[in-house]
């Protein structure tokens, strides 16, 4: 027999189906709302979203301090540059000649004891990067961080076998970059240096007669100049001048440690205002001043 029917099944009220749609699609639109939201948090993007452009760095100015520049001097290039940048930018820039003389004060040097000395030779003369807010303070401080660096690339234990002391051999760098023109004569300067101390004779460094004196190398020495009481009179005076006459370079430095081992006490410009002539002889230097015209 037949299975006897059992009761019709139970239908589902129409309302009831709708309200489960509607969840179920509010369900899905949450779960891909959540999804963007994470692709766009990783990833970034979307058409409505603002666009972020990368904004370059400040390009820095440059400042040029050519070796054997004295601290005057290079204040004046801080004067001179830091009005180019300012005409450049059209704004204020931070460097002045006033701020570099007040910040390269005298001060204690590592290396050179605890006494405070002349920054005269201390600022080294290179090449220099600024932004408009770099101070005069920072620059004069990259001028100190370079000479350490730069000083501790010098071997002194030749000038020390001399009774020389790490201030003279910079002292005697200063010279050198004040007299050799030519790279490969800076030894040979040291070397007259060396000797004449050695001799006790008076250095004759006209380069350090013109530092006492503030005579610009364009200009020559009158005779009462070179008679002067100055303390950089080193015709006059034996033994070095108080203090370096300039701001030498690396070169020098290490030539003024290692100086050429020759018997050199005399030199003289050659015509071409670059070259010298060396001489151990006072009568070939004399016969040489001759030659070149600087004596009648």
């Amino acid at each position: 027999m037949p299975p006897k029917p059992g009761p019709p099944p139970q239908q589902v009220p129409r309302r009831r189906i709708i309200v489960r749609r509607l969840v179920a699609l509010g369900a899905l639109l949450v779960a891909v709302a959540v999804v963007a939201a994470i692709v766009l948090a990783t990833h970034g993007g979307g058409t409505s979203a603002p666009t972020t452009v990368a904004v370059p760095p400040p390009k820095p100015f440059r400042i040029i301090f050519p070796e054997g520049f004295t601290r005057e001097e290079m204040s004046h290039r801080v004067a001179v540059v830091a009005k180019i940048a300012e005409r450049k930018s059209r704004k204020h820039v931070q460097l002045s000649a006033h701020g570099y003389l007040h910040w390269s004060q005298p001060r204690a040097v590592p290396g050179f004891g605890s006494a405070k000395r002349k920054l005269e030779g201390f600022l080294f003369p290179a090449t220099y990067d600024f932004l408009r807010n770099t101070t005069s303070r920072q620059l004069v401080q990259d001028q100190l961080d370079a000479f350490v660096t730069n000083w501790h690339k010098v071997d002194l234990s030749y000038a020390r076998k001399k009774n020389l002391t790490p201030y003279d051999v910079l002292i005697i760098a200063s010279m050198v970059e004040g007299e050799a023109l030519a790279p490969d004569e800076r030894p040979l300067v040291a070397a007259v240096i060396y000797n004449r101390l050695h001799d006790r004779m008076p250095l004759g460094i006209d380069a350090t007669i013109r530092y006492g004196l503030h005579v610009p190398g364009t200009e020559p020495l009158h005779e009462s100049q070179l008679q002067s009481d100055s303390p950089y009179n080193t015709r006059k005076f034996l033994g070095l001048p108080p203090t370096p006459i300039g701001n030498p370079g690396l070169a020098s430095m290490q030539a003024a440690a290692h100086p050429a081992k020759v018997d050199y006490l005399y030199f003289v410009r050659k015509p071409d205002r670059v070259h010298h002539y060396f001489t151990a002889s006072f009568q070939d230097f004399q016969n040489h001043e001759i030659e070149y015209g600087f004596v009648k």
